[in-house]
């Protein structure tokens, strides 16, 4: 069977027209969490771990002990299996039924005790040449174009194809993390710069962009808490408290946030002499669950205001930023910012926000308020190639449902019409914004 015949339509005949044309497209997703040197799932595990069931799992009754990394994988999916009953309700249940049915060719509705064994078999991929061929096998029937990964900052970027699997400096540790003598010794080791003072962070930075512009990123990223307020860097003031960073001085809260504008001015700066996108990605709170497995300890705290960026929009204005949310009830002041600014794009529904109920809301005002050269669809923020084709066929549907009532009802627009938004939104501004700087 074909990955789409797993896939429920909608209901409404005007979207299942442009539905059945939108799953069509081949699939272009910004940001991932994708292994490019082992990027489709070995066995089960690898997917029931992802931290959607494991949290939800775990938020419903199951101990974290059951899925304690310590234990066998095989003992893992097991224990998991005993509780999906519990979230068969869920979205991201649903993501995994898709899996199953698409990739595995599973005959049932549901996952459980009584025949966990056997899918477990089914998707077991021993053996680098066996795991090569299946990452093939699901990129092949995913339709996939470019998936972009989240590489760290001392990434060697060696050993995949970067046309298919798209470098992307991801910059938290430099921002968050420069206090801890860990960070400087790994920056020192990427870039072979010695970094003593502010000047030399700037030379190792501008090194880090070089090396990964020239091995074909296409962008720069970062996920900020709630209370980080980027304004204007000033030199003179942040010598003392970068200094005293780098070499693992004790810091006062003023000197730590001195450190966290300077080296996220430095790296904006670069974004724009290196002409890439840099994404935002605005609000979690981690740790807020100790208790928690592992992935679901963070949350977000609604009050995040893009109000504390308007500096940084404003004096950037040749740098294009992606930017995504984390509160569900933070899309409308993103629809207004990207209603005003010129650089601002809002990009993707991210992490709680993204269920059927929230994407529908954002993406209607969406629609109704951004300029579709703006709109940035989706990214499957995915750890293996799998979950890619569930979580963007959901969008598309969303997407297909949103545009038929808005579009073609509400305003008697053509399919064709209707079909140009979308396409915009899932292929060709993707495309343009997250363009090669080399040609």
């Amino acid at each position: 069977m074909t990955a789409e015949s797993h896939d429920r339509r909608p209901s409404d005949s005007a979207a299942r027209e442009l539905y059945d044309e939108i799953r069509r497209w081949p699939i272009f997703d910004p940001h991932s969490h994708i292994d490019p040197h082992s990027p489709a799932a070995r066995n089960l595990d690898e997917v029931l771990g992802y931290h959607y069931y494991t949290e939800l799992a775990h938020s419903s009754g199951m101990p974290a002990a059951d899925v304690d990394p310590k234990l066998a994988p095989r003992e893992r999916a097991e224990n998991l299996a005993r509780r999906l009953s519990n979230l068969d309700n869920t979205v991201q249940y649903s993501w995994l039924i898709e899996i199953a049915k698409t990739f595995h060719d599973f005959p049932h509705d549901r996952i459980g005790p009584d025949n966990i064994a056997g899918l477990y078999d089914k998707a077991l991929r021993e053996g680098d040449r066996e795991g090569k061929a299946w990452d093939d096998t699901v990129w092949k029937k995913s339709n996939l174009e470019a998936v972009f990964l989240t590489n760290d900052f001392d990434d060697p970027l060696e050993g995949w194809d970067t046309n298919k699997y798209i470098p992307c400096l991801r910059t938290d540790d430099l921002v968050l993390k420069l206090h801890e003598p860990r960070t400087v010794e790994r920056l020192k080791k990427a870039t072979g710069v010695d970094v003593g003072d502010g000047e030399g962070l700037r030379e190792a930075v501008v090194k880090l962009f070089e090396r990964f512009v020239a091995k074909g990123a296409r962008a720069c990223a970062i996920s900020l808490p709630p209370d980080f307020s980027p304004r204007k860097a000033a030199p003179k003031r942040s010598v003392t408290p970068v200094r005293r960073a780098i070499k693992g001085l004790e810091l006062r809260p003023d000197e730590h946030d001195e450190i966290r504008t300077t080296v996220f001015w430095t790296l904006a700066e670069c974004c724009a002499d290196f002409k890439l996108p840099f994404d935002l990605m605005i609000g979690p709170i981690r740790n807020v669950y100790p208790a928690g497995v592992a992935g679901g300890r963070d949350l977000f705290d609604r009050r995040v205001s893009l109000y504390d960026y308007r500096e940084l929009f404003n004096h950037f204005s040749g740098v294009t930023f992606p930017v995504s949310t984390l509160s569900p009830d933070a899309g409308a002041e993103l629809v207004a910012y990207s209603w005003i600014f010129p650089n601002v794009l809002p990009m993707g529904h991210w992490w709680y926000s993204n269920i059927p109920a929230f994407i529908a809301a954002d993406l209607k005002a969406r629609v109704q308020a951004v300029p579709k050269a703006k709109l940035l669809g989706y990214y499957s923020d995915a750890y293996k190639l799998e979950f890619i084709l569930p979580k963007v066929n959901m969008y598309k549907r969303i997407l297909a449902e949103t545009l038929a009532e808005e579009g073609v009802k509400g305003q008697g627009w053509s399919t064709e019409r209707a079909l140009e938004v979308a396409k915009l939104a899932l292929v060709d501004n993707p495309r343009r914004v997250f363009v090669r700087r080399d040609g």
